[in-house]
């Protein structure tokens, strides 16, 4: 699918208020409210709009320890990844999951109440994951820079 300027205007609209409904939306984006449909329904058909997030402060719920290990698994085990994986999706407090390519393999961003609390997750259940070789934790200071969406 061709993303027209009107598609750029839309989303950036959106990007910048994604809790307007699709009237005001519309009105935002100068288009009648039924054109703004149409051209979100195919923006998602396309896989180009793929839905909207609810971004949540775990502050304010009383997490206020984030924490990103850097995890470097043991890839002389068969299936290392997708066994690790696997297993680190049924940690509550790992929030997110990345891989890569190099010398790390895997992300995990850990939320945790406090440090004892994290240091009771690290322990019982981030290192009795499988296959790790090596992992680095690196405390969450600050968020300098937040930016979901690309200049369109």
């Amino acid at each position: 699918m061709q993303v027209s300027d009107v598609d750029r205007r839309l989303l950036r609209h959106l990007l910048d208020a994604p809790e307007l409904s699709n009237t005001a939306l519309a009105e935002r984006a100068g288009l009648a409210p039924a054109t703004a449909a149409r051209r979100l329904d195919k923006l998602r058909a396309a896989g180009i709009l793929q839905g909207q997030e609810r971004v949540i402060d775990w502050t304010k719920l009383g997490f206020s320890v984030q924490v990103s290990l850097r995890i470097t698994l043991d890839k002389t085990a068969r299936n290392a990844f997708d066994a690790f994986i696997a297993a680190a999706r049924d940690v509550p407090e790992v929030l997110e999951i990345q891989t890569f390519l190099g010398r790390v393999d895997v992300r995990l961003a850990v939320i945790a109440r406090d440090m004892a609390h994290y240091q009771e997750i690290y322990r019982a259940r981030i290192l009795t994951l499988p296959h790790i070789s090596d992992i680095e934790a690196l405390m969450h200071v600050a968020t300098i820079k937040r930016a979901e969406a690309l200049p369109l």
